[in-house]
């Protein structure tokens, strides 16, 4: 079966716009449609420093895999993963720990296909197409369960992707449901996009997703704050310097952080305490 006919059955449609599609668009890449370059475009009417965003994005998700890897974390689930690109998690991880198992997870079937591709005959390393709002489906999936044994330490990844699920409460589940699955000395990892120094122009992002047909749920006016985002990390142990806009994450030696107004994404790691 090609690609493409997996698609096809699997109900793919490109004529709706997907996040990871359009971030894929915003950093030069060409595994994009039609409809994801026009919403794309339009986004950047609105934020045309989202391709800065989307680069310091990369650079959080660096340096918070290379922290979890240095502090023993030898398996990692990145849900909500997008479209693959120079610098997976398993590539990240392994350079700092070899014997790393990385867990891929999206809904989006072209996102599963060329995972799948990429990481064709890696024993340590899988991708799952499973809806993060569902996390019970993800915990349960036997492709992770082969891999990841969640009776030892594990690092959930939720970068840039709770932001497409406007419900506060569906969010709120999803980071306790994840939380509450891990053992002690496991992380969750948190991005997000938000909107306190730039509320115009997230306001104006937050109804163009939704329109399009990106966002699905209950109509949101606005992106979260970064104060919303803090209080995603209830129950757990904050990793110095805390929820910070990702350019002041524990910068590498000779970084300077960047502005928050071109860099409006908020990261942090909470430990869960043994």
């Amino acid at each position: 079966m090609t690609a493409f006919s997996r698609l096809e059955r699997l109900g793919f449609d490109p004529s709706i716009p997907n996040e990871a599609r359009m971030y894929d668009y915003f950093v030069g890449g060409k595994d994009n449609f039609a409809a994801d370059r026009k919403a794309a475009r339009r986004a950047l009417e609105f934020a045309p420093e989202l391709p800065i965003l989307c680069r310091e994005g990369r650079r959080f998700l660096d340096r918070a895999v290379r922290y979890l890897a240095g502090a023993g974390i030898r398996q990692f689930v990145d849900i909500g993963c997008g479209l693959p690109t120079q610098g997976g998690v398993h590539e990240i991880a392994r350079a700092a720990a070899p014997d790393s198992r990385v867990a891929y997870v999206d809904n989006d079937p072209v996102v599963v296909v060329h995972s799948e591709a990429l990481l064709e005959g890696d024993e340590r390393a899988t991708v799952i197409e499973a809806d993060m709002r569902d996390p019970d489906q993800v915990l349960s999936h036997p492709r992770l369960k082969s891999l990841i044994n969640l009776d030892e330490p594990v690092a959930i990844l939720l970068l840039s992707t709770l932001v497409v699920i406007p419900d506060d409460a569906l969010v709120t589940h999803i980071v306790r449901r994840l939380r509450d699955a891990v053992v002690p000395g496991s992380y969750v990892t948190i991005a997000h996009s938000v909107s306190d120094v730039r509320p115009e122009a997230t306001a104006k992002l937050a109804a163009l997703y939704q329109d399009h047909g990106v966002v699905s749920g209950p109509r949101r006016d606005q992106l979260r704050t970064k104060a919303e985002i803090e209080e995603l990390f209830e129950g757990l142990s904050l990793v110095e310097p805390g929820v910070v806009y990702v350019t002041a994450w524990r910068p590498d030696p000779g970084e300077q952080p960047g502005d928050p107004e071109a860099v409006w994404s908020v990261g942090g790691i909470g430990l869960k305490a043994p």
